[in-house]
């Protein structure tokens, strides 16, 4: 559960315009733990930031601290004590009010593993913020309808690999979309593409990359087709989001995972009421990509083509489709 905004907010109000010499002011706030939580701002620019400090677990080198729009991250010493200090600062190009959703979320992910100890904490707020990286990056102004619809069937695949039996860690570490795997999933030997539709009338698919129906490099590929319908009973992406976390609160390093990467896909869970249409799933089509598949991939168009993006109708594909079970049973990890 993300901090109160309030916590951080206030102290940065009281603490703007105290200026006076070039450095750190800073305000304590509730620790994670061990780990010493600090509202602060850095002068002369005057810049909102939180600090976390740690007596005992060592940053990584500057080099692979992450970064990303409107905000930095940077190691510190912000009282000369020899602990490690960690600051995450916004820029001049980072709006406020994202910035403070930011924070809360970061430091209620280090909240939610402090029992686990400082080492646990440092690398669960690093990931977080790396997450939210991604996320400045891709979405910065939240999901798109079409994003919404495709973030609906990758969390309904998912949801049906629990169900068919395969193991929490595993499923959560093989969704890839988000993070910028080719495919959505990276399942045992081989992957899994989800394309999600709302229309009834064929199955529109958009293929993005030569590269995404290309089973050259992981083998067996399957396509999941996730057709939904809109209002009635069904239920919002915030339910999907809360649902699924809900199912994996008895593994706490996946649960936090699974976060993690929906904060990279633009949905972090500060913004789970913004999305109001609800979903039912209508039916799921799975099948398999092979050599015999429709399709443009670097093996079988001219060399000088580089890039390509195109439209597929799996509803006219005459094909017999696979079940979630047999796609995992393919994929060697039955």
């Amino acid at each position: 559960m993300a901090r109160p905004i309030e916590e951080f907010a206030m102290a940065w109000q009281a603490l703007s315009g105290n200026g006076g010499c070039d450095g750190w002011r800073c305000i304590s706030v509730s620790p994670a733990g061990l780990c010493t939580i600090m509202a602060a701002r850095r002068f002369p620019g005057n810049e909102e930031a939180m600090l976390a400090g740690f007596h005992s677990a060592k940053a990584p080198p500057k080099e692979s601290l992450p970064e990303g729009v409107g905000f930095e991250v940077a190691r510190e010493d912000p009282h000369g004590d020899g602990r490690t200090w960690i600051a995450l600062t916004r820029k001049d190009s980072g709006g406020e009010e994202m910035f403070a959703e930011m924070v809360c979320d970061v430091v209620g992910v280090m909240d939610a593993v402090a029992a686990s100890g400082e080492e646990s904490v440092l690398r669960a707020m690093l990931s977080r913020i790396r997450a939210w990286q991604e996320f400045m990056r891709r979405t910065p102004r939240g999901l798109s309808p079409e994003a919404e619809v495709g973030l609906a069937g990758e969390l309904a695949f998912l949801d049906m690999l629990l169900d068919a039996g395969m193991s929490v860690c595993s499923v959560v570490e093989s969704w890839l979309g988000p993070t910028g795997g080719i495919q959505d999933f990276e399942i045992g030997s081989g992957s899994v593409e989800v394309k999600s539709t709302l229309s009834s009338n064929g199955f529109p698919a958009k293929i993005g990359s030569l590269e995404q129906l290309d089973d050259s490099f992981r083998s067996p590929l399957f396509i999941a087709g996730v057709r939904f319908v809109q209002g009635g009973e069904g239920r919002t992406l915030g339910d999907m989001a809360r649902d699924l976390s809900e199912k994996l609160t008895a593994t706490p390093g996946a649960a936090a995972d699974f976060v993690d990467r929906l904060v990279a896909a633009g949905f972090p869970p500060a913004h789970y009421g913004r999305y109001t249409r609800r979903f039912s799933m209508d039916s799921m089509k799975i099948l398999e990509v092979d050599g015999d598949f429709p399709r443009f991939i670097p093996g079988n168009v001219a060399a000088a083509i580089r890039r390509v993006k195109y439209e597929l109708d799996l509803d006219r594909l005459p094909r017999e489709g696979v079940t979630v079970s047999e796609v995992i049973e393919r994929l060697g990890v039955a």
